[in-house]
């Protein structure tokens, strides 16, 4: 019988042998988790993005936008603006005037001036006015590449597309009246005069001393310190900020009577009826390029400072007004007194007791477009 062979295992060999093995996990779940992660982060990625998209604009006279009903002219650059006229007939006019309407606002918001403006004066004087839409308000179209500045040349050619002549007034309304700024910087020798009645003014001009410009901008309203804040150091947000639910937008644009003074107030019980007729009509077009592109370059860094211009009527051939009430929670009448104080050439009319609001009120439009017009006489 022949000898079997024997083989030696040793100890470790064994409990190799003999160990269970460890059950291979089916599910990876740290990966799992790091992917749904990551996934979340896309999505929010993606809300975020769209969220700060505003919808696409609803162009007048396009498919699905609204009707054209007023006159308009088109620009060298194919855009249109409409435009509305007042007064009498354009041909046989000796004050040629263009009216720039404000915030929200459009061309028939020009009755902040013909309303109350007397017939005899219109009359004796021969005065035409002409308002417009600004860039994709009412019925004008949008302008994606609006600057500050080139809505002084909008200006120009609508005059120039209508036959206004050489010269020509400028009077603007709150965000309407800071636009004149331009018009003193980039077309000062097309202008007659000009008038600003409580123009907004921008927090972060570098002619501001810092100490003037925080007390005034921490006059406004919260919502209204963050609303601007966004549009001056976050303009891509401006159209989040002022549609998102979790934080009160800005007040103006959220209609807030709290922006409004007593005698505010009673002016507006009065507009009420011109209020419903025209409303709506200022941000038919969507919300974006009306109102928060205005917001983005009113409120954004501009390319010249107003308190750097020097007088453009060196001849007393015009003259240049800036209105302003005392009583304004819109617009710090601080700021007004300052800039009046640096540019000594501006006929500065503060009114007391007066709100954002005093050019609808009785007697205010011949105030202002007697002054305007009594040191150009000799002018033709």
């Amino acid at each position: 019988m022949a000898a079997g062979t024997t083989r030696k295992i040793s100890a470790a060999s064994a409990r190799a042998h003999t160990r269970k093995p460890k059950p291979k996990s089916s599910l990876n779940f740290s990966g799992i988790f790091n992917k749904i992660l990551f996934v979340c982060f896309v999505g929010f990625l993606a809300w975020a993005y769209q969220a700060t998209r505003p919808p696409p604009q609803k162009t007048c006279g396009s498919t699905n936008g609204p009707p054209v009903t007023a006159s308009r002219i088109q620009l060298k650059d194919g855009r249109y603006l409409a435009y509305e006229e007042y007064g009498v007939p354009k041909d046989k006019a000796k004050r040629k005037i263009v009216f720039i309407h404000g915030f929200d606002s459009c061309r028939h918001h020009v009755s902040s001036l013909t309303a109350n403006l007397s017939p005899d004066i219109v009359e004796n004087e021969g005065i035409y006015i002409v308002s417009f839409d600004r860039p994709g308000y009412g019925e004008s179209d949008p302008d994606p590449n609006r600057t500050v500045k080139s809505l002084a040349f909008d200006i120009e050619e609508l005059a120039d597309k209508l036959g206004l002549g050489s010269k020509f007034y400028v009077v603007g309304f709150s965000m309407g009246g800071q636009v004149v700024w331009s018009c003193l910087k980039h077309i000062p020798h097309r202008l007659a005069g000009a008038a600003l009645l409580a123009p907004v003014v921008n927090y972060w001009w570098p002619g501001f001393p810092s100490n003037i410009s925080e007390v005034a901008y921490k006059q406004q309203l919260p919502q209204d310190q963050w609303a601007v804040r966004v549009a001056h150091y976050m303009p891509w947000l401006t159209y989040w900020w002022n549609t998102q639910k979790l934080f009160p937008p800005s007040s103006v644009i959220d209609h807030s009577p709290r922006v409004l003074s007593q005698a505010d107030k009673e002016i507006m019980m009065r507009l009420l009826s011109i209020e419903k007729l025209y409303q709506g009509i200022a941000r038919q077009q969507g919300e974006f390029e009306s109102i928060h592109r205005d917001m983005r370059i009113g409120f954004g860094t501009w390319e010249f400072d107003p308190m750097d211009l020097k007088n453009p009527f060196l001849e007393s051939e015009g003259s240049v007004h800036l209105w302003q009430g005392d009583d304004d929670l819109l617009v710090p009448v601080t700021l007004q007194r300052y800039i009046a104080n640096q540019l000594p050439w501006i006929h500065y009319h503060e009114l007391p007791g007066s709100g954002h609001m005093f050019p609808y009120a009785g007697g205010m439009a011949d105030s202002i477009i007697q002054s305007l017009l009594a040191w150009t006489e000799g002018l033709s």
